[in-house]
């Protein structure tokens, strides 16, 4: 994968015993649901710098990243 996630960046993917790439991966499909993310420091879905989070958005562009 060469995304680098933010290591704030949350989904309960993770903790189903997937690996980081799995549990970003984009899936297709109708039996797919859509992902909910989260920012692990501020524990919603806006991060510190109070932009929307999402695997997309959460890069080295903003402020409040950390690889």
């Amino acid at each position: 994968m060469s995304h680098i996630f933010c290591k704030h960046l949350r989904t309960k993917k993770m903790f189903t015993g997937a690996t980081a790439e799995e549990a970003f991966a984009d899936k297709h499909g109708e039996d797919v649901t859509p992902c909910h993310y989260w920012c692990n420091r501020t524990q919603t879905a806006v991060g510190v710098d109070d932009r929307p989070v999402h695997k997309h958005a959460c890069n080295a562009a903003r402020s409040c990243f950390e690889e």
